[in-house]
């Protein structure tokens, strides 16, 4: 006999409305009580991911997820990875694993496909956990999406499980956001909305109190709790950047263009967050500002961001730089980028073809349909002092020293040499992802730019501590109990 279904999904009236957030504290709170829970998203559209223990790829936000239910990654809390190259095209990651390029009407058409895969991991899910929590993905109303839907009440009723509603009260219209979407769902879907949840409320709760009871009288559902606006939530965004700092003295700046098609930009949380760097994100009509450091981060669609930034004319403000004695570090694509050139033969990432790099480091790279996906731990040279590291890497791209007389290693990973350091010991660059987040490396950084920077930041402690936060407040401010009785959990 099938085991009792114990999956609740939270979806939201939008995007950012708080479906990620939520379902990382409901994580965290299960944890406590000895739960042990999977997060789960069924479809995900971002260009921030994170590589599981096997060499998978998944949602960055459901790996804080995970990090929240004190879980290992495992490619089945995302199923579905769509990381959009263009405005009309994406990368279809199925099961952890990159299987072709498509157009959107492409993949409409191969939505059955797709569930089928999203089934097949909630089934073994179901079989290894007590409890799953699935972020639903956007709005469930969006109309001209309910054919074939996979990531909200597709999947949903599929699965037979009960679904929260969140809604964000911080952008206004709350009770419209709410009504509003169960009015445009069918009545199975309806029935199926078993509460709210109102995110980011501000003020006087009593203030609030005669449109709850509106609410729940309009639609015969439950408001299980409002949760207030929490200042200060430092945990991974999946999508949007933020750009919030608290500084003390600022000893070190920091300039990030944002490419069209930027990717891993959690990278940098750890500079935003630390209290003597100043993290400027240099948007397409700004020029890049007097900094000591400008680093280019990661793309995916390499050789069109590069021709993006030779036509803002990033590329003439960081020659300037270069002349005034800066320096510059590349992340993956923005490694790639610092070299000779970028061959694409087979159109991976967009139009098939070659262009030509900055020529400040001595790599030639070409996009191949084999992704490296790992997790690597190595040694970080800017100087004769050595910094232990661990970080991951997500890339096509192979990238071929062609002198190594003209600079010297970044890195040794497994006993061999990767990413370079010129000559001029100006430019730098390397595959890994999440460099900085180890507390010695920022201050290597900054060394290594002329600046002394002793204080460390422990990013990880930094993302424990905000889903903490985040879980006691939903302790205090929901019904648990009628939340956990929809997944009989007492």
């Amino acid at each position: 006999m099938d085991k009792p279904n114990k999956t609740l999904m939270i979806q939201g009236t939008a995007s950012d409305a708080g479906k990620s957030t939520i379902v990382a504290a409901i994580c965290r709170i299960l944890k406590r009580r000895r739960i042990k829970t999977a997060p789960f998203k069924p479809q995900n559209m971002a260009l921030n991911s994170a590589v599981t223990p096997d060499g998978g790829e998944i949602g960055r936000a459901q790996a804080v997820q995970a990090l929240a239910a004190g879980v290992e990654l495992d490619v089945d809390f995302n199923p579905i990875l769509l990381k959009p190259s263009s405005d009309t095209g994406a990368q279809v990651i199925i099961h952890g694993k990159a299987i072709s390029q498509m157009q959107a009407q492409q993949y409409h058409d191969y939505k059955k496909v797709a569930m089928d895969a999203v089934l097949e991991s909630h089934q073994r899910l179901k079989q290894k956990y007590q409890a799953i929590i699935v972020e639903g993905a956007g709005s469930p109303a969006e109309i001209n999406l309910r054919e074939g839907d996979i990531a909200n009440m597709g999947f949903a009723e599929a699965a037979d499980c009960p679904v929260i509603l969140v809604a964000d009260i911080d952008k206004g219209g709350v009770f419209a956001q709410l009504v509003g979407t169960l009015e445009l769902l069918s009545e199975s879907e309806r029935n199926r909305v078993k509460g709210f949840i109102i995110n980011k409320f501000r003020g006087d709760i009593k203030l609030l109190e005669s449109g709850l009871t509106w609410l729940e009288h309009k639609t015969n559902k439950p408001v299980i709790g409002v949760l207030p606006y929490i200042q200060g939530l430092e945990i991974a965004a999946e999508d949007a950047i933020t750009t919030e700092q608290v500084l003390d003295e600022v000893k070190f700046k920091v300039a990030v263009p944002v490419f069209p098609r930027i990717s891993n930009h959690t990278d940098f949380d750890i500079l935003r967050l630390h209290p003597s760097v100043e993290l400027i994100y240099v948007g397409p009509e700004q020029t890049i500002p007097n900094v000591d450091l400008i680093i280019l981060p990661g793309s995916k669609n390499v050789r069109a961001d590069l021709a993006h930034m030779q036509k803002v004319g990033w590329d003439k403000s960081i020659a300037k730089h270069l002349r005034y004695g800066g320096k510059v570090f590349g992340i993956c694509g923005g490694y790639q980028m610092l070299g000779i050139a970028i061959n694409d033969p087979n159109g991976i990432e967009d139009v098939a073809g070659e262009s030509q790099g900055l020529g400040y480091l001595p790599i030639s790279t070409e996009l191949t349909d084999n992704k490296a996906l790992k997790h690597t731990q190595a040694q970080l040279h800017f100087s004769d002092e050595c910094v232990e590291l661990t970080g991951y890497e997500i890339h096509c791209g192979i990238s071929t020293v062609t002198n190594t007389k003209v600079g010297r290693r970044l890195l040794t990973t497994n006993g061999a040499d990767s990413g370079f350091i010129n000559a001029d010991d100006q430019v730098a660059g390397c595959y890994l992802h999440g460099i900085f987040d180890t507390p010695a490396v920022i201050p290597a950084l900054a060394k290594w730019c002329g600046i002394a920077l002793s204080q460390q930041v422990d990013y990880q402690s930094l993302q424990q501590q905000a889903i903490d936060k985040l879980a006691d407040a939903c302790e205090q401010h929901l019904d648990l109990n009628k939340l956990f009785k929809y997944i009989n959990i007492s």
